[in-house]
């Protein structure tokens, strides 16, 4: 049976993980939100939604759905998901999660209270290329050195210089570098080598206080991790694991796709990808479905040990730069 479910939010995100969701062929969509009808309704039309909700409360107290994906500013992820919980629905919401590790916990008690699930969705560390990677990782030898990176400009950094405050990079809206494409290598880095011993963020931080760009050092025993995350450029450096035998080269921290082995005794380059599809969100939608389907713990209990690992590393790290959100005050 498909999981009947809502969406809360109208932007481009949104419509990928609807795409696939359905694609995956295991939800059946039936609502969105907006705060405008206007805009509420033309998205539905693009994706042949019948119910259209402006009001969160009405939305909550439907009973045409189980689940809800939400994909709004990165402040009004906790009131909405918390919303949707008390009212027993599960709910996989965009990264990041939560502005702070707080938000985090009650939300996830809140969640066991009425017998439901929240996740993250974060798409690289549900990607069959994901455990490819990490089976095909002991390659490269005694691991020396970690380098991710994911630097990507935003078209609305063009506004930011204008005078302009979009919600990516807005403290109120909790925006950033670090928790808007940081958290992609970090998920990796996590997945791919546990909870580090330590780690220290250096923000390259703009005018409002928000970091624009910033390098993240993930301390592991016997190797440092080096993540690089960017708003405000474009990186064309790919991401790389280095060990004493070679290197695994990354091409792409979000859809891990051109995996490459590169041999350091003979510079033989071997290709290591597996599977490629247009939109790898379909894989986290799909273990997502397939985790409140069945009742999943052992991968709800991995899920959430990730998010809460990770959200404890950019908080931390964005305070080690007096970076705070308006939500933390």
């Amino acid at each position: 049976m498909k999981l009947k479910f809502a969406s809360i939010g109208t932007s481009s995100i949104c419509s990928m993980f609807i795409e696939a969701a359905l694609k995956s062929d295991k939800y059946e969509l039936v609502a969105v939100y907006s705060r405008n009808e206007e805009t509420g309704r033309a998205f539905a039309k693009k994706h042949g939604i019948q119910k259209v909700f402006t009001d969160l409360n009405q939305l909550s107290e439907s009973k045409e759905f189980d689940v809800v994906y939400i994909a709004s500013p990165n402040s009004m992820h906790f009131e909405q998901t918390i919303r949707m919980l008390q009212n027993k629905k599960h709910v996989i919401c965009e990264k990041p999660i939560f502005s702070t590790v707080r938000e985090l916990e009650e939300a996830f008690q809140i969640a066991e209270e009425n017998r439901v699930y929240l996740f993250e969705a974060i798409r690289n560390i549900h990607d069959p290329n994901f455990i490819f990677l990490k089976n095909e990782i002991e390659k490269v030898g005694t691991i020396q050195n970690v380098m991710l990176q994911y630097c990507q400009y935003s078209s609305r950094y063009d506004k930011f210089i204008a005078g302009e405050e979009p919600n990516v990079f807005s403290r109120k809206l909790s925006g950033g570098a670090l928790v808007d494409l940081g958290v992609y290598p970090i998920n990796l880095a996590i997945g791919l080598f546990g909870k580090p011993k330590d780690f220290l963020y250096h923000a390259t931080k703009l005018r409002n206080g928000i970091d624009g760009a910033g390098t993240l050092v993930l301390k592991y025993d016997g190797f440092n991790c080096t993540i690089i995350a960017s708003k405000i450029s474009a990186g064309q450096t790919p991401s790389e694991i280095q060990g004493v035998n070679g290197s695994i080269v990354l091409n792409d921290t979000t859809t891990l796709t051109e995996l490459m082995y590169v041999d350091r005794k003979t510079s033989e380059v071997t290709k290591l990808e597996g599977m490629k599809v247009d939109n790898n969100m379909i894989y986290e939608a799909s273990v997502i479905a397939d985790a409140i389907s069945t009742r999943d713990n052992e991968k709800y209990q991995y899920c959430k040990k990730l998010s809460r690992t990770v959200l404890q590393i950019t908080e931390k790290s964005r305070h080690q730069n007096d970076i705070y959100f308006e939500v933390e005050n």
